[in-house]
């Protein structure tokens, strides 16, 4: 069962390549994903991996959580299901 981890404080020249070659080390990567800002199409300094297994996704996650990639110290652990957003609006 795939899980996804969220990876926060990401240097905005980080791309999924990196995130990808950075995450095989510790397992299976099955996607990798920067999110970008609609209007600019520039990082939003964060993203997400999606990893084959848990197991594998606890390794990356200790092994990474604090690292300095590119600049900066990540933020890596397990990501939360975003609520559901109410399409009325008041």
């Amino acid at each position: 069962m795939a899980v996804r981890i969220y990876i926060g404080n990401m240097s905005f020249g980080t791309n999924e390549e990196t995130l990808s070659s950075t995450f095989s080390k510790y397992g299976k990567v099955l996607s990798s994903e920067v999110i970008k800002d609609k209007v600019t199409n520039q990082s939003k300094g964060f993203g997400f991996v999606e990893m084959e297994s848990e197991e594998d996704a606890k390794k990356a996650i200790a092994g990474l959580n604090g690292i300095n990639l590119e600049g900066r110290k990540l933020r890596v652990n397990f990501a939360e299901e975003k609520p559901a957003r109410n399409s009325f609006r008041r």
